[in-house]
């Protein structure tokens, strides 16, 4: 019970500081430290905000004695925490799937003891997993070519931990893009961005699953870092196979078993497939590599309608120019032009040197190399040619082994004829003769021949064309041996074929 009030002031004041130290009046300590004074009390002896010139309005009152709710709190905080990062991961990281392969191959026996105890034709399994991306809701998935190369079986592992046998739909050592298709109802899709107009230091996530089996959950890894480079060519190191040109630099973290994953923007767009790290230890040192999303669409693409990756030819060859004294070389030279190809009527020369193709500086051959990567028939082309005042126009067409005439022999054999153009295309060092292009595997081994063997002579006959290779034998009576001059891999050798009529 509050005591009555006097008139004595002393004794009001001291009743004031009384009350200033009641314990029910403990929440109001910030009171007290501003100063209790007979104005901050009321006519009941409550101690009042109003009062005090110190507070503004009744706010600090209620921000003391009326707490936030918990949920309020809660969902600010969630809201501060959801950054574009976690934003964009949960857009695709769904989609990103552990890809799992059983490899098997023959036990060739080493020793005399393998020999005695293996039995003939004994396998050995191995199990290998890496990562990959669901780009279509028809299920089909892109990987890396290396993830799934030599697998007699794979199986995709959605995060979810659903399980699904995945069919080759067709891979491309070149690019080292795999394509597959799974069967399910519901299966998530990535959504799907672009490479082009990457922006230096933007965000990049990269998302795959870098552990496997080897834990018990099939949810991906998220690593963050930015894009640190574009167009980046990559020749192999002691334990690589194959160059890469054209790719997405990333100090994002890729491990071994990322390969395959998504490489994702801030907006929660795939723009590219990792698939290479350059290290020192084996793990991630900051130098990751992804292969443009546009490219590995593309190569789908051909996949899903051709069943075959369609490049296309332009008909030229070039080599690097002459070094400064870094070794720094800027633009490339024509070396080989074939007649009658895009490059032939465009006018392009030995000797001239291209700087630019489609805007794209070219520093060596590697960057020739990844344009015509990315090149499809139909596509126009533009060079720059140092000293021309405008650059030049080029239409890309279909590899000429593709559009050539074919002669078949003995229903097993397809051969065409080496055009400039052709020699151009595989790289043959002769200018005529009948190219195998296609050979069943059970006659390559009876007669030793394979396919991309340049047949120039048969016994004393040259041969200059498909049709002069048919006219021979058409001309064979009775029996006897026949030795082929062929041109394999660059270099010449014979064969015996043994005919009978």
């Amino acid at each position: 019970m509050l005591p009555a009030r006097r008139s004595d002031p002393a004794a009001t004041a001291a009743e004031i500081r009384s009350l200033c130290l009641m314990p029910w009046v403990a929440t109001m300590l910030a009171i007290v430290a501003a100063g209790c004074t007979p104005d901050s009390v009321d006519a009941r002896g409550t101690p009042s905000a109003l009062a005090n010139p110190g507070f503004a309005g009744t706010a600090p009152l209620q921000a003391v004695s009326q707490q936030e709710p918990l949920a309020s709190v809660d969902q600010s905080l969630d809201d501060g925490r959801a950054t574009a990062i976690v934003r964009a991961t949960a857009r695709v990281a769904p989609a990103v799937v552990s890809v799992n392969v059983i490899r098997t191959q023959q036990i060739r026996p080493r020793t005399v003891w393998e020999r005695m105890y293996l039995p003939p034709g004994a396998e050995q399994r191995s199990a290998g997993f890496g990562s990959g991306v669901i780009v279509r809701d028809d299920g089909i998935v892109i990987t890396n070519d290396h993830v799934i190369t030599g697998a007699s079986r794979i199986q995709v592992t959605l995060p979810g931990g659903r399980d699904a046998e995945a069919e080759l739909v067709g891979s491309d050592p070149i690019a080292d893009i795999a394509v597959l298709r799974i069967l399910g109802e519901g299966l998530p899709v990535a959504p799907v961005g672009t490479a082009e107009g990457l922006m230096i230091g933007e965000w990049a996530i990269a998302i795959g699953n870098p552990l496997g089996n080897y834990v018990g959950d099939s949810e991906p890894t998220v690593t963050a870092g930015v894009v640190s480079a574009v167009n980046r060519n990559i020749a192999p190191t002691s334990d690589q196979e194959g160059f890469y040109f054209g790719m997405i630099q990333t100090d994002a973290a890729i491990n071994p078993g990322n390969s395959g994953g998504a490489l994702v923007n801030a907006s929660g767009e795939v723009i590219g497939i990792n698939a290479s790290i350059i290290s020192r230890s084996g793990g991630s040192e900051g130098l990751g590599f992804a292969i443009p999303i546009d490219r590995a669409l593309q190569i789908a693409d051909d996949f899903l309608q051709y069943g075959e990756v369609r490049r296309a030819f332009l008909g030229l060859e070039v080599e690097p120019v002459a070094a400064d004294d870094w070794g720094r070389t800027r633009g490339v030279r024509v070396s080989r032009v074939a007649s009658g190809s895009p490059a032939d009527e465009a006018a392009l020369e030995l000797g001239d040197v291209l700087l630019r193709a489609d805007g794209r500086a070219l520093a060596g051959p590697l960057d020739w190399e990844g344009v015509l990567l990315d090149l499809r028939a139909g596509d126009p082309l533009t060079i720059d040619v140092e000293g021309q005042p405008r650059p030049l126009a080029l239409e890309a067409v279909p590899f000429p082994s593709i559009t050539a005439s074919r002669v078949t022999l003995f229903r097993d054999i397809e051969l065409i004829t080496v055009t400039p153009q052709i020699q151009l295309e595989r790289g043959l060092a002769s200018d005529d003769g009948a190219l195998i292009d296609g050979i069943s595997e059970e006659l390559a081994r009876q007669l030793g021949l394979r396919r991309g063997d340049v047949i120039m002579q048969m016994n004393r006959t040259r041969i200059r064309s498909a049709d002069d290779a048919a006219t021979f034998f058409d001309s064979l009576q009775g029996e006897g041996r026949i030795v082929l001059y062929l041109e394999r891999n660059g270099n010449y050798g014979t064969t015996n074929l043994y005919w009978r009529g």
